[in-house]
């Protein structure tokens, strides 16, 4: 009986003493499966590539909301209005994207398996600054479809067990990694959703609080913003929704959404500009 009696041999990255990362074994067992193999369309072809946009996230007391919008444009089309934006990465973290739907679909996977298998190797889970780290060597790793017009971009949340509260990471095309404070938006509606989470957010605020406070600042981004979409209500597609506390991550189911976005139209109905910030006596 030869050494290769039982079959073919594995190839040789099958073999070889492996890390925590996936992504590095990913680069050297199969490359063309990375997000930044697919960089070869140029910039006009990227143009008409399904797009997704506005995605929000907000702290709130003892944890973190993120919510997206649900729709995906091509050029100046809706190539689709219920794509989802917002996934679970881990049992205590979630990432949303923004930019182009299949390249972020692809680097959301492989950061979903990244922490999987850091966690089958190391037998423990990355902490929420070493989550926010190996991300932003994924999206490093698509820097030369980012420079074809390949751009995708996430925003990172979490709940910090150490601290007891959420955390929110955005990030830049380089893989610049950068914590923000209280709440942040990325996508074509962002700077939308950033002013009306302006006036809106408070520190502290409960969880429903948040949630609303976040489907509020998509409805502005909607309003402005044509690649953002609104809550269809005659579809019954609403905004994806997460939550992140120390009892893990939870997507609100669409019935919940769907409540949270008919208070919010109800609210419009009577005041279109939507809800005014108190204004605070010193």
């Amino acid at each position: 009986m030869g050494p290769d009696s039982y079959g073919p041999r594995l190839p040789v990255p099958y073999l070889s003493p492996g890390t925590s990362s996936f992504a590095d074994f990913l680069a050297l067992a199969a490359p063309d499966l990375l997000p930044a193999a697919a960089g070869s369309a140029g910039g006009g072809a990227a143009r008409d590539l399904p797009h997704g946009t506005t995605i929000v996230a907000a702290a709130c007391d003892g944890g973190v909301v993120m919510a997206g919008d649900r729709r995906a444009t091509a050029g100046n089309m809706i190539s689709q209005r219920d794509i989802e934006k917002v996934f679970r990465s881990d049992d205590y973290s979630c990432i949303g994207i923004a930019g182009v739907a299949g390249i972020g679909i692809d680097l959301v996977r492989i950061f979903q398996v990244e922490l999987e298998h850091y966690e089958k190797i190391e037998g423990r889970t990355l902490s929420i600054e070493g989550k926010a780290n190996r991300l932003a060597g994924l999206v490093k790793g698509n820097l030369g479809g980012a420079m074809q017009g390949l751009i995708v971009v996430p925003l990172f949340a979490g709940y910090d067990e150490e601290t007891g509260g959420g955390r929110i990471f955005s990030y830049d095309v380089a893989g610049g990694r950068y914590e923000e404070h209280r709440f942040h938006a990325i996508g074509s509606g962002s700077v939308f959703a950033r002013g009306s989470l302006k006036k809106l957010y408070r520190d502290g605020m409960p969880l429903s609080d948040a949630v609303l406070a976040c489907m509020q600042a998509l409805y502005d981004a909607a309003d402005d913003d044509s690649a953002t979409g609104g809550p269809d209500l005659t579809r019954r597609i609403y905004p994806v929704v997460a939550t992140i506390t120390g009892d893990g991550y939870q997507r609100l189911t669409d019935a919940e959404a769907g409540g949270y976005a008919q208070t919010v139209v109800d609210g419009r109905m009577r005041s279109p500009d939507g809800p005014s910030a108190p204004l605070r006596q010193t």
